[in-house]
């Protein structure tokens, strides 16, 4: 089996947020299947709202075009987002749409380019009963738009305010074992890809 490389992002810039402490379950179950997993941090890549003129007047900002390059050296995404009113939050919807903008290099080419087959993963977690389940189907609809595979699995996290232990840990083994099945979903997806 071809190793292969997944990029893992937070859909929350907040440093403690329970999207993060579930982005780790999934990059557990993936990295046990035989992947590896590089961490993106929106906060290390911040990038304006996005803006037609601001992209005429000076091209895509250089977190945009980094994350371009990132996506171009790695087999898939893992996403642990939260859910804003039954969707994803801006924060996602903006990084992926200065992330589908032209390459820099004048190629014309859109920077979905590097995402078009590839697999994903998707999770959620939400302090509500529904556990952020409205807004995997937005995200799920989003990203195969984009090019996108999604794994058919999927987990919302009810009550996230309580489902993690001290420690960060998912306390309910069933759940922690479904979120790291995601992760290896994609991993495995993504080793049949590359193996051609």
């Amino acid at each position: 089996m071809p190793t292969v490389r997944l990029l893992a992002m937070p859909g929350s810039a907040r440093r403690d947020s329970w999207n993060r402490k579930l982005l780790a379950v999934l990059v557990r179950g993936a990295r046990a299947a035989g992947a590896e997993v590089t961490l993106y941090e929106p906060r290390d890549h911040e990038m304006p709202l996005y803006d037609g003129d601001l992209e005429a007047a000076e091209g895509i900002p250089p977190a945009a075009a980094r994350l371009q390059a990132l996506f171009a050296e790695h087999h898939g995404l893992l996403l642990a987002t939260p859910e804003y009113n039954g969707f994803f939050p801006p924060l996602v919807k903006n990084t992926f749409d200065w992330l589908s903008r032209p390459l820099p290099d004048g190629s014309g080419k859109p920077g979905t380019v590097h995402v078009r087959g590839k697999p994903a993963g998707i999770v959620a977690a939400s302090p509500g009963a529904l556990g952020g389940i409205r807004s995997l189907q937005h995200t799920r609809q989003y990203l195969s738009n984009l090019g996108f595979l999604v794994v058919p699995d999927q987990v919302g996290v009810p009550k996230a305010d309580s489902a993690f232990d001290t420690e960060g840990q998912l306390q309910d083994a069933r759940v922690r074992t479904s979120v790291e099945a995601v992760g290896a979903a994609v991993a495995r997806l993504a080793m049949k890809i590359a193996g051609g």
